[in-house]
């Protein structure tokens, strides 16, 4: 029997059923119908307390871009996270979830001026400052708010995190952050700037890293950036150097631990005393959550077989764009033969597809398959492609599941009220 326990250790089978936290994926999955996400709140808070024990007096700022589900943000806030956001939206809904702004930091190449405002107004910890045009517009606005903003610099180490090219963030060549060349330069802009206030440096250096030792680099050359400032008077409190853990996709998958990348980076820490922030996404909810889906047809073309599902690359765009691998197990096991087929979904793309070439347990319609490793950058990356409604989304802990985000309808996608 598929061992799904490696991916999350809530689900698992029982009595040929799959079940996350005691509950049934199947009872779910007729109630709420498909496309539906469901999440596992106790894994999220298994993967702060992990974080909070390996760093220990650090903060946790979960990246909210990973899930931007309120409810899901209240449970990792219960658990003394704060809050990464990248936009103005996640500001809402980390607020939503309870976060208390003096926990949330806020990235971003493209903030807008509306969006500034906000965090200005809420009184957030610190701006990650990612071009000079950014520190002059937020010292404008903050001036004319009467308000002095936090800020640090994003910096790019230039180093090769390891991972899919479109999510390498820390290199000379991406949009993100500025050179560590001419860093020291935009903290003298900031520390001449009347209403901004010098108070970090940041680094984040991509997403889906399964080898810690790119974070050995990174930091080590933060903190020469850090004590270096601290020469030259700057008072830095703080160093966030990000996120972007990897987490088991496949079976095979070593997944690195929060206590892994305790021990790489925090060496390169020594006798820095700002305090540390990490900003995880992924590996806190990408591993509670799975996506559920039906099937709806099965397709025999000489050479393929398909299996037509109701859950597309609207629903779960990662295969799409990254050709990433998601692993999908039946949520009924039928014990029988299996076969080697394309999960498609209804979206009118050839590249509309969940697996290629996977081998699965045979199938029929009406049965419900789950796809694995969706909790991040699932529903945050849906869409309304083909005017599909977005999936419902339910939150399940210890033996009780709740809707956590009704599905969408056809007059709410056209806002129609």
């Amino acid at each position: 029997m598929e061992k799904v326990e490696i991916f999350n250790s809530y689900l698992s089978y029982k009595d040929g059923v799959l079940h996350i936290e005691g509950v049934s994926i199947e009872d779910l999955a007729k109630e709420y119908g498909t496309p539906l996400y469901i999440y596992s709140a106790s894994y999220v808070r298994d993967r702060i307390r992990e974080y909070r024990s390996a760093f220990k007096d650090a903060l946790i700022c979960y990246a909210v871009k990973a899930n931007f589900n309120p409810e899901v943000i209240r449970v990792a806030g219960e658990e003394g996270a704060g809050a990464d956001i990248v936009s103005g939206g996640e500001l809402i809904c980390a607020l939503r979830g309870g976060i208390d702004p003096s926990k949330i930091v806020y990235a971003g190449v493209g903030k807008t001026e509306k969006e500034l405002e906000l965090a200005v107004e809420k009184e957030i910890l610190m701006f990650n400052v990612e071009s000079s045009d950014e520190l002059y517009v937020l010292n404008e606005i903050a001036g004319r708010l009467g308000r002095k903003a936090r800020v640090a610099i994003r910096v790019n180490p230039d180093v090769d995190p390891k991972t899919h090219p479109y999510i390498s963030t820390g290199m000379k060549k991406s949009k993100f952050g500025i050179d560590f060349e001419t860093a020291k330069e935009e903290y003298r802009v900031a520390r001449e700037l009347p209403n901004l206030e010098v108070a970090g440096i940041h680094c984040h250096i991509g997403s889906q890293i399964l080898d810690v030792s790119p974070y050995r680099e990174a930091v080590s050359k933060v903190a020469v950036l850090w004590k270096e400032l601290t020469d030259e008077g700057y008072e830095i409190g703080y160093i966030d150097i990000g996120g972007g853990l990897g987490i088991r996709y496949r079976p095979e998958d070593r997944e690195p631990s929060p206590s892994e990348l305790a021990e790489a980076v925090l060496p390169a820490l020594e006798g820095v005393s700002a305090k540390l922030i990490l900003e995880p996404g992924r590996s806190m909810v990408g591993n509670a959550g799975i996506l559920v889906t039906q099937v709806q047809f099965l397709k025999d073309k000489e050479i393929k077989h398909f299996v037509i599902v109701d859950a597309g690359m609207n629903d779960l765009v990662r295969p799409s764009i990254y050709d990433a691998y998601h692993h999908i197990v039946p949520v009924k096991k039928r014990d029988g033969e299996h076969i080697i087929a394309d999960v498609v979904g209804p979206i009118c793309e050839t590249g509309d597809f969940l697996a290629k070439d996977r081998r699965i347990e045979w199938v029929e319609r009406g049965d419900y398959l789950a796809v694995l490793s969706a909790g991040a950058y699932g529903f945050s990356m849906a869409s309304h492609y083909n005017v599909r409604p977005r999936p419902a989304e339910v939150l399940v802990e210890k033996g009780s599941a709740r809707l956590i985000r009704e599905r969408e309808d056809y007059d709410y996608i056209l806002n129609i009220r």
